[in-house]
C-alpha cells in the first residue's frame, strides 16, 4: 500500500445537515491524517474547473447549482492507498444503494445529495488538490499515533 493524498469535499448537503464533524471524525477513525483543510464557498468559476469534463452535458447547471448552494469543507487526506480506502468509505454514489457502514449508506439516501465527494484515482487527486489547496496550505508533518497505524511494509 503506498502512502497517497486524496481531495475530498464535504458538499453543501452535508454542511446543511450539520453532519461535518461526524464525517471528519470517520476519516480520522479510519486514521486518514488531514493535511489540508478549509472551509470555503465554491464559485461558479471554481465548479468550472473542478468538474470541466461535465460542462456539456445537460446535468451540469443542476450540479453548479448543487455546488455553490452553500459553503463546503475542503480536506487534503494522506494515508496507505488513502483514495481507495476513502471511496470505499463513502459507499455507492446513491445512498438508497449504498450499504449500512458507509458514509452515504448511514446518513444519504440520493443519488444528487450524496454528502461527500472522493477523488477517484491518483491524477484525479493530483488535479483536484491542486485546485483546493495552494502548496503552502498543507502540512506535512509526522502523526504521534502513526507508527500504529500499519506496519512498515505497508506504507
Amino acid at each position: 500500500m503506498a502512502t497517497q493524498r486524496t481531495l475530498i469535499l464535504i458538499k453543501p448537503d452535508g454542511m446543511q445537515r450539520r453532519l461535518a464533524g461526524k464525517l471528519i471524525a470517520r476519516l480520522e477513525d479510519k486514521s486518514l491524517k488531514l493535511v489540508g483543510l478549509k472551509l470555503m464557498q465554491i464559485t461558479p468559476e471554481l465548479a468550472k474547473q473542478h468538474y470541466a469534463e461535465h460542462i456539456e452535458k445537460p446535468f451540469y447547471p443542476g450540479l453548479e447549482q448543487f455546488i455553490t448552494s452553500a459553503p463546503v469543507i475542503a480536506i487534503c487526506a494522506e494515508g496507505p492507498s488513502a483514495i481507495s480506502v476513502v471511496r470505499g468509505m463513502m459507499g455507492s454514489t446513491n445512498g438508497a444503494e449504498a450499504p449500512p457502514g458507509t458514509i452515504r449508506g448511514d446518513y444519504g439516501i440520493s443519488r444528487q445529495y450524496n454528502l461527500m465527494h472522493g477523488s477517484d484515482g491518483p491524477e484525479a487527486a493530483a488535479k483536484e488538490i491542486s485546485i483546493y489547496f495552494k502548496p503552502e496550505e498543507l502540512i506535512d508533518y509526522e502523526a504521534t499515533l502513526g507508527g500504529w497505524v500499519c506496519a512498515d511494509d505497508e506504507k
